[in-house]
């Protein structure tokens, strides 16, 4: 489970600030159970159909663009 909302990537010290972490971590969770109940699609493919989805776009119209350096 936590490995799918990112629960492990907390770098805060606060309470406050990890509370709100893992309310969002939660609420991720939620999101994609939801989205598996009502598509049939695991958490996996739904997370890489959203990066394929952002990497399509981003190759069709970059924002940065890398010169050759030799």
């Amino acid at each position: 489970m936590k490995q799918c909302c990112g629960v492990e990537r907390c770098q805060l010290r606060s309470a406050e600030g990890q509370r709100a972490h893992l309310g969002y971590s939660l609420q991720a969770l939620l999101r994609l159970e939801a989205h598996r109940l009502r598509t049939g699609i695991s958490w996996y493919e739904a997370k890489i159909a959203v990066i394929k989805g952002a990497i399509r776009q981003y190759l069709a119209h970059p924002t940065y663009l890398l010169h050759p350096t030799a």
